[in-house]
């Protein structure tokens, strides 16, 4: 991959990288250095990356093993001496007028949150899963590939999440409504 090409990577899938990196890491810093380092390593394989194929794949699956580096060398630090977890950073990202009344609009914040925090609270190797399907929309098969796992294990922790998922949210909301 050239410079440009992979300039033109950052531009087409820079956000999407982005976004994908603050699910992921669930604080703003952890993402940025994730997305960073992301980046980073695109550059040092640029020559592995074809541009013609499926970049954002590729990128995808750099900033998965990056991310279970680090969680990996956490828990063993962690085991060694331990740490106290960063608190998650709140950043509010600016909201785009919408045809919802301000009472809609923070229904729809605080449902959004509350899915966040249920996704955020699944094991790891579920979440990880679940952004790549949902948030970047990758096939089964695509993420079977990126993670190296087989198909069919992908398909199985899709089904644990939602399982899990699905209970979680159903008490959340079942409480708010009796509420």
């Amino acid at each position: 991959m050239t410079r440009q090409q992979l300039e033109r990577c950052i531009e087409e899938h820079g956000k999407a990288i982005y976004s994908f990196c603050r699910h992921l890491a669930g604080n703003l810093q952890e993402a940025e250095d994730l997305y960073q380092d992301t980046f980073l390593s695109a550059v040092e394989l640029s020559d592995r990356i074809d541009y013609e194929s499926n970049p954002k794949s590729y990128l995808l699956s750099v900033a998965v093993h990056i991310w279970q580096n680090r969680k990996r060398k956490f828990a063993w630090r962690k085991r060694i001496a331990d740490m106290r977890p960063i608190v998650d950073e709140r950043d509010e990202e600016s909201s785009e007028a919408t045809d919802l009344s301000p009472e809609e609009q923070i229904i729809d914040r605080e449902q959004a949150e509350i899915v966040q925090k249920a996704v955020h609270a699944l094991p790891e190797r579920l979440r990880i899963v679940v952004l790549l399907f949902y948030i970047e929309e990758l096939s089964t098969a695509q993420i079977a590939a990126m993670m190296r796992i087989p198909k069919g294990t992908v398909l199985s922790r899709l089904h644990q999440a939602r399982k899990l998922l699905k209970r979680e949210l159903e008490e959340v909301f079942d409480e708010k409504s009796d509420g």
